[in-house]
């Protein structure tokens, strides 16, 4: 089991949101749909640019690259979408009262 690292609080991010947090080594993207949170690597897979500055999709929980439109699906890192053929990772996320909280390989 990894370190748990805690990012914000809940209520810090509204649904459809997306933030960037630089955690050491780890730059994540963390995104809020609904009262879920969803975290990846904030670097988009065909290109090294910030996947947080994107359009998050609620209804297929998606988050689109700004670059060039590739987008992922925020479950599983995977791309539903070119350029990008390659997934970013994703983290365990932790919802703990308020607090929310990630945990790194």
């Amino acid at each position: 089991m990894g370190e748990q690292v805690t990012l914000c609080r809940s209520s810090d991010l509204k649904s459809g949101e997306a933030r960037r947090f630089d955690v050491g080594e780890h730059r994540i993207a963390l995104v809020r749909i609904e009262d879920d949170f969803y975290a990846l690597g904030d670097r988009c897979s065909h290109e090294d640019y910030s996947l947080s500055e994107g359009e998050v999709w609620e209804d297929t929980v998606e988050i689109e690259c700004p670059r060039h439109g590739s987008t992922f699906d925020l479950r599983d890192g995977t791309p539903c979408s070119l350029p990008a053929t390659k997934p970013v990772p994703v983290y365990e996320v932790r919802v703990d009262a308020d607090e929310v909280s990630v945990v790194l390989p």
